[in-house]
């Protein structure tokens, strides 16, 4: 079944991002200020209403359903959640069934978690992991230990889970480290997707010191390895490459040097139940108060049109030209998870 959901540029809605929590074991430097103030617990959406809400969209045509958070992992009975919404995968009396459950994690419970998932019908996992070194991994997450997110890794490979490495890429912190990257992957049989720097909320740190074109690595990185040109796709906005001498990709998501725009079939929907119809704006819709007042399923499918209706075209990130100055959204990454 095709998406009912259809936003002004024409562009179907099948893709929902879930945000099950703004809670993180880590304070990555491009994420998070150091010392976050999280949501009450009373703000944030239970299972129940999480379920409910995914259940209107998986109606109404979304094929695909990536939870985030903060760290998703850190939310206690998610392994539960999981199981629900793996319930709606290629089930033949189910409309509008689910193509593919995901997530994006930091890799610190994968290793508690791995089965579970697989069990539950996830086949791959996106793992945020920006350095192979120890005491980048400290400085980068701020608190983070690199052992316990390679240990995941692992775990989520024999659990048979394909995993895709997510590398924010930052001149003078990581930069160097790319082709080491690179290689790992290979021998993991991971994917590597390098990100640019994306200017969300105030983190403490001079994002425009950090920020690092995508053009120029994908350039550096072509004349040390072979690229072949690539079609996959994975309904996000990473555009891949096949890397010869690995037989992996290597994805590049370019918010800030090559707007992505044009094909974006995707919303956010924050763990307090507020739909962001885009990554670089501010504009949503509350749809826990929606639900809250007793609202049925044709008010929250209403809500959702009313949110989707306003899409933009596209975002409008950027990065100022003195230190420090920058253009996008006041709300943290961790509040819509990516």
């Amino acid at each position: 079944m095709l998406s009912s959901l259809i936003d002004p540029a024409g562009r179907r809605i099948s893709y929902l991002r879930v945000s099950v929590t703004d809670r993180c074991d880590m304070r990555c430097v491009y994420c998070m200020s150091e010392s976050m103030t999280f949501l009450p617990r009373a703000d944030v959406l239970d299972f129940e209403e999480l379920l409910r809400l995914c259940q209107v969209f998986v109606q109404h045509g979304v094929k695909k359903l990536r939870i985030t958070g903060g760290e998703p992992l850190v939310r206690k009975d998610i392994g539960s959640f999981f199981q629900a919404l793996g319930q709606w995968l290629h089930h033949p009396a189910q409309q509008g069934a689910l193509d593919e459950l995901t997530l994006t994690t930091n890799g610190s419970r994968l290793g508690l978690y791995a089965e579970t998932l697989f069990k539950a019908g996830v086949r791959r996992v996106n793992v945020s992991l920006d350095t192979l070194d120890e005491g980048r991994f400290a400085r980068i997450t701020r608190r983070g230990k690199l052992s316990a997110t390679l240990d995941g890794i692992r775990a989520a490979r024999a659990a048979g889970l394909a995993v895709r490495i997510n590398t924010v890429a930052m001149t003078g912190v990581n930069d160097d480290e790319f082709d080491t990257m690179l290689s790992w992957c290979g021998e993991i049989g991971a994917d590597l997707c390098l990100i640019e720097t994306m200017p969300m909320g105030e983190t403490g740190e001079d994002r425009t010191a950090t920020y690092l074109p995508l053009s120029e690595v994908k350039a550096q990185l072509a004349k040390r390895w072979t690229l072949e040109p690539s079609l996959d796709r994975t309904a996000g906005p990473a555009r891949y490459m096949r890397v010869a001498e690995t037989g992996r990709r290597i994805g590049f998501i370019t918010p800030m040097s090559h707007n992505f725009c044009d094909s974006c079939n995707r919303v956010r929907l924050s763990c307090t139940g507020r739909l962001y119809t885009c990554l670089g704006q501010e504009d949503g819709i509350d749809l826990r108060d929606i639900m809250r007042s007793g609202g049925d399923d044709a008010a929250l499918l209403a809500g959702i049109q009313t949110a989707i209706a306003l899409k933009p075209r596209g975002h409008d990130f950027m990065l100022g030209v003195r230190p420090g100055e920058v253009s996008g959204p006041t709300r943290h990454m961790s509040v819509t998870g990516g």
